[in-house]
């Protein structure tokens, strides 16, 4: 793309148009916005002179886009800026651009392919939605802030439950490329479409509750992430969290959540711990966040784990979920063993220590006839509609537990809870959400929040557990009904005459 250099302007109007676009995502949610944008943007593409210049486009509205919807990322590098500051301005273009190349192959593609502007737009929705749908995949998958988004918390993101976050993302594009492709006239399709699914959304009744709920208190510290590890604060955190999770409510809960990695200690050969966590209980079981370690007959087999462990009100561990989806470079090191096992390297193998390990697969968890089936998700395993229908069997309900310092006050805790809102459309199944700093709520299985603790405010919930509904269109059948989609309009445009398009 070197020789097909659009001009300083193009690119520059491509980038504002994405950082325009990234207005719908939570908290602004200005979907009014995120629509006539990227009806410009797709307009701006389609009229470029060759491909190249359209990939460059393509890359500097990614770039654009992302660079204001994940802004947050700076928040990680903030903790301790003395050591990490410097990272700053190379996570800001890399992460931006590097996400941006998806739709720069999405430009490239629409151009080569389409011949003439109103193909070009077409195979150009078709290809975003395809590229968008790939970011959840490749090299492990990032499919935050994708462009299907900005409805989550409108009510058209009831059509998740149909076709997921790839679908809406799919039908946006679609229904914004019917006007640019064919005329102002054709405007009213995308209104009468997005209207009833409007309609279709607003009408929907909440699940009704059971006759004698289930009552689980999600309790979030809002421990600060620089002092969360000092060991010299580490009892008095300790303390905080026995202290939230032994208040007496109006009704005792069955079950008590702390968030990810909330206890400051590892769970091996901690049986004091572990006690006291069960008689602060009184009589509940509690699901906590925790580090534990494997220590094996060699260094070699020495792992750690970022675990949620269920204690029993008898003070033992009756069941651990291990987190199986690692955030890259965060959590572990890629190719950090390998190269233990061919240089000797040591700090990035997560076998000695330089990181978690992953855990096997998705799990479902048995917590009695009162609470039933749970699928426990740990942090950013939240995103990821994939990891949920990988479970073994379908749960009654999801818990989340999570640390959202990461992601520092402004907009990566609301766009955490925003997807974890449409994950619980997509399975039509409540999703209760614990976070150390954050925003801890419990989410009905129409995604809608029913109950909330503000972002920064210690303090704790005791809610009744909502009910479950059906399996979904999307629980069943995944991204897969959208994928054959795409390709057969894809296949479709592939055969269909280009001059009588043009």
């Amino acid at each position: 793309m070197s020789g097909c250099w659009p001009g300083w302007a193009q690119v520059g109007a491509a980038f504002g148009l994405g950082a325009v676009m990234a207005s719908g995502q939570a908290p602004l949610g200005f979907w009014f916005l995120t629509l006539p944008a990227l009806f410009a943007a797709m307009v701006l593409i389609a009229r470029a002179g060759s491909a190249g210049a359209a990939g460059w486009l393509g890359l500097f509205l990614g770039g654009g886009y992302f660079a204001l919807a994940l802004s947050w990322i700076v928040e990680p590098f903030l903790i301790e800026p003395e050591i990490y500051a410097w990272m700053i301005p190379f996570v800001l273009v890399l992460l931006p651009f590097g996400l941006g190349l998806f739709w720069a192959l999405a430009a490239w593609g629409a151009h080569r392919l389409g011949g003439s502007f109103a193909p070009r737009v077409l195979w150009l929705a078709l290809l975003l939605a395809l590229a968008e749908m790939a970011r959840g995949y490749v090299f492990t998958g990032f499919p935050w802030a994708m462009i299907g988004h900005v409805w989550i918390d409108t009510p058209i993101a009831q059509a998740g439950a149909f076709v997921g976050a790839g679908g809406l993302t799919a039908l946006t594009l679609t229904m914004v490329a019917v006007p640019a492709t064919f005329g102002w006239r054709w405007a009213a399709v995308p209104v009468a479409v997005w209207s009833a699914l409007a309609l279709y959304g607003d009408g929907l009744p909440s699940p009704k509750y059971a006759d004698n709920p289930a009552i689980v208190r999600l309790v979030q510290p809002n421990a600060e992430q620089h002092l969360k590890w000092d060991p010299a604060r580490a009892r008095e955190n300790l303390d905080h969290l026995l202290a939230l999770s032994s208040v007496q409510g109006q009704k005792q809960p069955d079950l008590i959540v702390w968030p990810e990695t909330s206890v400051p200690y590892l769970l091996n050969d901690n049986d004091g711990l572990v006690q006291a966590i069960a008689a602060k209980g009184q009589g509940a079981q509690v699901a906590v966040g925790i580090q534990r370690v494997e220590n094996g007959p060699s260094p070699d087999a020495v792992r750690g784990y970022n675990t949620l462990a269920v204690i029993s009100p008898q003070g033992q561990v009756s069941q651990t979920y291990d987190k199986h989806h690692l955030v890259p470079f965060g959590e572990y090191i890629p190719f950090g063993d390998l190269a233990y096992r061919l240089f000797g390297i040591t700090a990035f193998a997560s076998q000695q220590g330089a990181g978690y390990s992953a855990g096997p697969s998705a799990q479902v968890l048995d917590l009695g006839p009162k609470l039933g089936h749970v699928l426990p998700l740990i942090c950013y395993e939240a995103v990821f509609p994939q990891d949920l229908r990988a479970a073994p069997m379908r749960a009654d309900w999801i818990v989340q537990i999570t640390n959202d310092a990461w992601f520092g006050k402004l907009t990566g805790p609301w766009q955490h809870l925003a997807q974890a809102r449409l994950r619980a459309i997509e399975q039509g199944l409540p999703l209760l959400r614990a976070a150390n700093t954050g925003i801890s709520a419990v989410i009905d299985a129409r995604g809608r929040v029913v109950a909330a603790l503000p972002l920064g405010v210690a303090n704790y919930i005791d809610a009744p557990l909502p009910a479950a509904l059906p399996p979904t269109v999307y629980a069943r059948f995944g991204d897969m009904p959208i994928l054959v989609l795409l390709l057969v309009l894809a296949a479709g445009l592939l055969i269909w005459p280009r001059r009588r398009m043009a």
